[in-house]
């Protein structure tokens, strides 16, 4: 539990870490709207953030999990407004779906942490551990938004 804190503390460090790497949240957003239906890991996937380790300091096992992180941020929001919004569109149903949307979402939250710190465990002989779990928030988190965008095209 330890290690998942001090990675989520290193994706979550103040850009001194690496030198204040960003991604361009324009090109997340550009994937997430681009992404067809029942795409869960679009080609896009991971383009910010490897155009975030092209910068000085991106190449290090710091900044490319900073850059990776702060894709995943992006992610995340872009995953909290699709949720929202099915969150608004099931309340005004009155069926229950808002309640089963709540806890499915809070399981899927479980399960992503708890595979990502066994990805991590999985190689907790390197330093390419942290960069592994980054990339599972990643993937998870990004895969997760479409989800739950797609699940507010339909009924």
């Amino acid at each position: 539990m330890r290690r998942l804190v001090l990675i989520l503390a290193l994706l979550s460090a103040p850009p001194a870490l690496a030198e204040g790497l960003r991604v361009d949240p324009a090109v997340v957003q550009d994937c997430y709207r681009s992404a067809a239906a029942g795409e869960d890991a679009p080609r896009c996937l991971g383009a910010a953030s490897n155009a975030c380790q092209a910068l000085p300091g991106g190449a290090t096992t710091v900044g490319i999990a900073e850059c990776i992180g702060d894709e995943t941020a992006v992610w995340d929001r872009q995953l909290n407004r699709a949720y929202k919004a099915l969150q608004t569109r099931y309340k005004a149903r009155g069926d229950g779906l808002s309640k089963a949307l709540r806890d499915a979402q809070r399981a899927w939250i479980t399960f992503r942490d708890a595979q990502c710190r066994l990805d991590y465990q999985r190689w907790a002989g390197g330093t390419i551990r942290t960069i592994v779990a980054a990339n599972c928030q990643l993937t998870m988190t990004a895969g997760r938004a479409l989800a739950l965008r797609d699940m507010g095209e339909t009924p």
